[in-house]
């Protein structure tokens, strides 16, 4: 157990180390330290009664000293003295040093107590510094998303926000800024969302300016592969049955890379878009926006359409516009479903397509009846093909147009018929009815190449000039029907569905063209007296009927591979084989009308007193009148035709002959009558027989076995009915006798 060390022993140990000590600073040292502990510890007193007892032994030790040593001992006892005087000077300054130490603890316990205070203040102020720092943090973020803002980084901003909330307000949540700010969220997400919504509109307004030029290069670009398909069809021809948007033509056309919204012409970001959509997804309003945005693009799509269109500009600009608006607008509506599928449904895409193209289908058809030009509606039908091509090509139904391309069609064969039938109609009506000369070989060439015409002779043997049997309205018709044919067909080229109503239509129509406007033209001059142009009438509808069966050939050639049937007959055809009777019986009408006013001439004297040797005026003409048709106004007609022709003129000739005696203004009549009958006939025999055709003596039967009746001896034999029938077989049973009578 550890021993206990009085207090007055402790301090007496220290007194004697103090005085121990071998020099002056180690000596203050010491006993500064040993004053300091004794005031701490409130024993100053012991200290200074364990000097004065050091003191006082140290004298005792010096009178014993000084009693052995008198003269040692004074001057111990003056340096004692002198030694107390110093320790009094000591002591002085001990307390005075106590006093001042007192004094500085007391201000060092006041300054202690000044630093604790300090210490709560520097603490208060430290956590008023944090909580100054923090909600600058916050204030900072806040500004921070109003400057993204500012900056147009909506999506920044968002996030910003988000960081705002769900980090940083936590963290001040027991000051009111952070109810503020906290307040303030749901506005400024609402700022977001109409700053977003507002650069959105913007980039809407753009594309929509945009969505006519755009259409442009899409058009063009499928210009550039319809020229690429033609110039490989051309290389292969096996490719020609493939047509723009096949599966072989887009194989072939793969290694050309295009962008229709990302070229050096137009470039289309949708970065507006996509960042709208994020922050409304962010926001979870998602299917807001997609209402919004749907609802906006169907006000677009209602601008996008104009109240009307004008299909009579030469460049058919307006019709261009419409249509290069809407597909641009339609691209924009695919390419946005292909990049945001969430965004547009295929159901709200189609339903704008369809109805934009009902729209434009009406108000072209509003327009159509401005158009009175095939050549236009040509040009109106490829400006819509092309955009049909186009839109097909980005995967849109186009049955509604192809649909409306029929009422086109029926529109183009309308004013292609019309347009023919006034060129026919003319053609047939300023004709000369006249063959046709040919001057040189190369006007003959000409001629036959755009005729359905079959030369009787090579080039080698015609001599020119020469005449053509057809009249020039018969090249001219075949020029136009050729034409026709090409322009009907023209409809076809580059997008067409139906190539069997283009078949079937071109059918009718040519039928109609053929029938209507020329051969009942043609049919309707057959009332000149003219024979020479009723002749010309038959030739040409000769021809026609000709040309009508070239044309059924043609036709089938022509015809696309859908149309069913392995032959084509045009009604025209027949028409033209039906009206060369009636042309044929016109002929006849006017040789046997001149016939009847040259027979009507004849001046018999039935009761002559003298016999005539020559035959009769009018007979003589009446057979230089058929010779002269023959070689001039009906040489060029089959040889058929002119015999069939003789044969009625004959037959009439000898009828008509056959009536003057039998007259009733005849009552009698002398064989010198007969006989100058008899003579009229012979000569108009020995003509027949020159004609080369035994035939046609048959006509003159009746007239001459009843010329021999009347000539004959005995009269009687007539009624014998064998002998009748061998000598008088083509004699009528009642003008025999009548003229007998006579």
């Amino acid at each position: 157990m550890p021993v206990t060390i009085e207090p007055r022993n402790e301090l007496e140990y220290i007194v004697k180390q103090i005085v121990l000590s071998s020099a002056d600073s180690d000596f203050f040292d010491q006993l500064v330290f040993a004053i300091k502990d004794a005031s701490k510890e409130s024993r100053g007193y012991l200290l200074l009664d364990a000097l004065s007892q050091y003191s006082n032994d140290r004298e005792v030790d010096i009178e014993k000293i000084c009693g052995t040593n008198h003269h040692e001992f004074t001057t111990s006892v003056n340096e004692l003295l002198h030694v107390r005087e110093e320790t009094v000077n000591l002591t002085t300054e001990i307390l005075q040093h106590n006093q001042a130490i007192q004094a500085s603890t007391e201000k060092l316990a006041e300054r202690k107590k000044d630093l604790v205070e300090s210490r709560g203040v520097r603490q208060n102020i430290d956590e008023a510094t944090q909580a100054l720092s923090d909600c600058l943090e916050v204030l900072r973020l806040a500004n921070q998303v109003h400057d993204l803002l500012g900056q147009k980084s909506h999506y920044a901003a968002l996030r910003a926000l988000d960081e705002l909330q769900s980090v940083q307000l936590r963290e001040v949540t027991q000051y009111s800024i952070a109810d503020m700010i906290q307040n303030s969220v749901p506005a400024t997400k609402k700022m977001i969302a109409d700053a977003v919504m507002t650069d959105l509109n913007t980039w809407l307004f753009r594309i929509r300016e945009t969505s006519q030029f755009l259409g442009e290069v899409a058009f063009y670009h499928t210009e550039q592969r319809r020229t690429r398909q033609k110039e490989r069809s051309e290389k292969y021809t096996y490719l020609s049955n493939f047509k723009l948007n096949s599966a072989i033509e887009l194989a072939s056309d793969e290694n050309i890379e295009f962008d229709t919204l990302d070229n050096e012409d137009v470039q289309v970001d949708f970065t507006p878009l996509f960042e709208c959509m994020h922050i409304h997804n962010a926001l979870g309003q998602t299917n807001k926006f997609r209402a919004d945005y749907a609802a906006t693009r169907r006000q677009q799509k209602e601008l996008l359409m104009p109240t009307s269109i004008t299909l009579i500009d030469s460049e058919e600009s307006s019709l261009s516009e419409l249509l290069e608006g809407i597909a641009g607008f339609a691209i924009v509506e695919k390419t946005t479903m292909q990049k945001a599928p969430g965004l547009r449904s295929t159901e709200d895409v189609d339903e704008l397509w369809d109805s934009m193209c009902q729209a434009a289908i009406s108000l072209i058809t509003k327009a159509l009846h401005e158009v009175d030009n095939a050549e236009m509606l040509l040009k109106i039908k490829g400006v819509l093909a092309l955009f049909i091509q186009t839109m097909e090509s980005w995967g849109y139904q186009v049955g509604t147009l192809d649909t409306f391309l029929l009422t086109l069609f029926e529109k183009y064969a309308e004013l292609l018929k019309r347009r023919f039938s006034d060129d026919f109609q003319e053609i047939v009506s300023t004709d000369d009815y006249m063959p046709m000369p040919i001057n040189n070989l190369d006007e003959y060439e000409k001629v036959v190449n755009v005729s359905w015409y079959t030369p009787d002779k090579s080039t080698n043997e015609l001599r020119f000039p020469c005449v053509l049997p057809f009249s020039q309205m018969y090249p001219l018709c075949c020029i136009d029907i050729r034409n026709f044919l090409n322009q009907f067909y023209f409809f076809s080229d580059d997008h067409f569905q139906q190539p069997r109503v283009i078949d079937d239509k071109l059918k009718t129509s040519l039928d109609e063209l053929l029938s209507e406007k020329v051969c009942h033209s043609l049919v309707q001059r057959l009332s000149s007296q003219y024979l020479g142009q009723i002749v010309q009438i038959l030739i040409n509808l000769e021809h026609f009927e000709i040309a009508c069966q070239e044309l059924e050939q043609l036709l089938l050639a022509a015809r696309s591979s859908s149309s069913v049937g392995s032959t084509i007959v045009l009604l025209a055809t027949e028409e033209f084989r039906s009206n060369k009777k009636t042309a044929e019986k016109r002929i006849f009408e006017l040789v046997n009308s001149k016939i009847d006013d040259l027979i009507e001439t004849a001046e018999y004297d039935w009761t002559a007193h003298k016999l005539e040797k020559e035959p009769s005026n009018y007979m003589q003409t009446l057979t230089q009148y058929l010779s002269n048709i023959m070689n001039t106004v009906l040489l060029g007609l089959p040889t058929e035709i002119k015999e069939l022709i003789y044969f009625d003129a004959l037959s009439h000739a000898a009828s008509m002959i056959l009536s003057l005696p039998l007259s009733q203004d005849v009552k009698k009549i002398n064989p010198n009558g007969v006989a100058a009958l008899a003579i009229d006939v012979r000569f108009l025999s020995d003509f027949v027989d020159t004609l080369g055709n035994p035939i046609l003596q048959q006509n003159l039967d009746e007239l001459q076995q009843t010329i021999t009746l009347m000539q004959a001896e005995n009269s009687d034999e007539y009624y014998d009915v064998s002998t009748r029938n061998k000598k008088y077989g083509r004699v009528d049973a009642l003008n025999g006798p009548l003229l007998l009578e006579k």
